[in-house]
């Protein structure tokens, strides 16, 4: 019996559940439609002209999926703020999305401080913290999502969450149909080909895991599509399974790191290449793909192809995301570690602290 299909081992291995949180994406994206669009948020007065989002981490990311589902529906410019300060542009006719899943963290309180100054029209997500104090000190509109997940499993709050407050504003059409759709397909995806009752011989995530184990895993995403789906496979591979990886998106890598995939020759044999496409890709990148894959082959590298044609867009790319959560956590339990712990952001949170 493979290790991935030891309930007790598991079990043993996740004390904190992380296996729960992950297994209720699918509810947990049907709830956070809801919330944002039961925010009951006033119109701004000004004539919105672009939108900034304001979020590191798991926030950052969900961010990212907000605006990669997005494009080509909002009409106006998006940005994604991962620093202290503003871009330079965010003023009275800027919708600012302030993201902290803690309430805590410094990046985003920075950014919500100067959006104040700037007079931006402000929406805070998350479940508490400074940011939840600060907002109703400034009679900010502050949409609550649960308390007590780990930030990076709240992917569903801090994306669709989002979805549902655009709507509510009327900046883009309602989305329930989309979310309903979601919810199916990942319920099936994990009930029928990658949760933790699916055997190993028939399961995506847990193929995926043990292709991993031991390994260097880089991962290729697509512009304007998977490119943030490629962003949380590094990021849940780092938190959950303790591993390092790399992401990239095509074709930017095409005019840069594929010249690099000749040396170290005896390190690149044991490489795993995963490259995230989809049906929406421009015909030039799929061309891309196919020709990037047999470069990399060439080195001795396994390139591992993943691609969902079933549902909608938002269905598509969240089962590629589901794909790869699933296997972070299984490659944790390969690695006989608990998926739960960042002791080394903890550490890093406290040193900072100092200063």
């Amino acid at each position: 019996m493979s290790k991935l299909d030891n309930a007790k081992l598991i079990k043993k291995l996740d004390p904190s559940d992380m296996l729960r949180f992950i297994s209720g994406l699918p509810e947990q994206c049907l709830d956070a439609y809801r919330i944002g669009v039961s925010g009951n948020i006033n119109k701004p007065a000004e004539k919105i002209n672009n939108i900034v989002f304001s979020g590191v981490g798991g926030s950052g990311i969900g961010a990212d999926l907000a605006k990669v589902y997005l494009e080509g529906e909002l009409g106006i410019p998006v940005s994604i703020c991962r620093n202290y300060k503003l871009p330079e542009f965010a003023g009275e006719t800027t919708l600012l999305f302030c993201s902290s899943y803690s309430g805590n963290t410094e990046e985003t309180l920075s950014c919500f401080e100067e959006g104040l100054r700037k007079r931006a029209f402000i929406i805070a997500v998350g479940s508490g913290g400074r940011l939840k104090d600060l907002s109703l000190k400034n009679n900010i509109t502050h949409i609550a999502i649960p308390a007590g997940y780990p930030p990076r499993a709240a992917i569903g709050y801090m994306s669709i969450t989002v979805l549902g407050i655009l709507a509510g504003l009327g900046l883009i059409k309602d989305k329930e149909k989309d979310v309903k759709e979601l919810y199916s397909a990942l319920t099936c995806l994990r009930d029928e080909e990658i949760g933790t009752g699916v055997p190993s011989k028939h399961n995506i995530s847990k193929q995926l895991a043990e292709k991993l184990y031991k390994r260097y895993c880089v991962i290729y995403g697509t512009a304007g599509v998977t490119e943030a789906v490629s962003s949380r496979w590094r990021e849940q591979i780092a938190e959950n399974s303790k591993s390092l990886s790399s992401a990239n998106v095509l074709p930017e890598m095409n005019h840069n790191e594929i010249v690099g995939w000749r040396f170290p020759e005896k390190l690149l044999k044991r490489f795993k290449v995963i490259m995230l496409s989809d049906k929406d890709d421009h015909g030039k990148i799929k061309e891309r793909i196919r020709i990037s894959s047999g470069i990399i082959k060439k080195t001795g590298a396994e390139v591992i192809e993943l691609k969902r044609d079933a549902g909608g867009r938002l269905a598509r790319v969240y089962s590629l995301l589901y794909i790869g959560d699933f296997a972070s956590f299984y490659l944790a339990i390969l690695n006989n570690v608990d998926p739960t712990p960042v002791e080394t952001i903890d550490y890093l949170k406290k040193e900072l602290g100092k200063t």
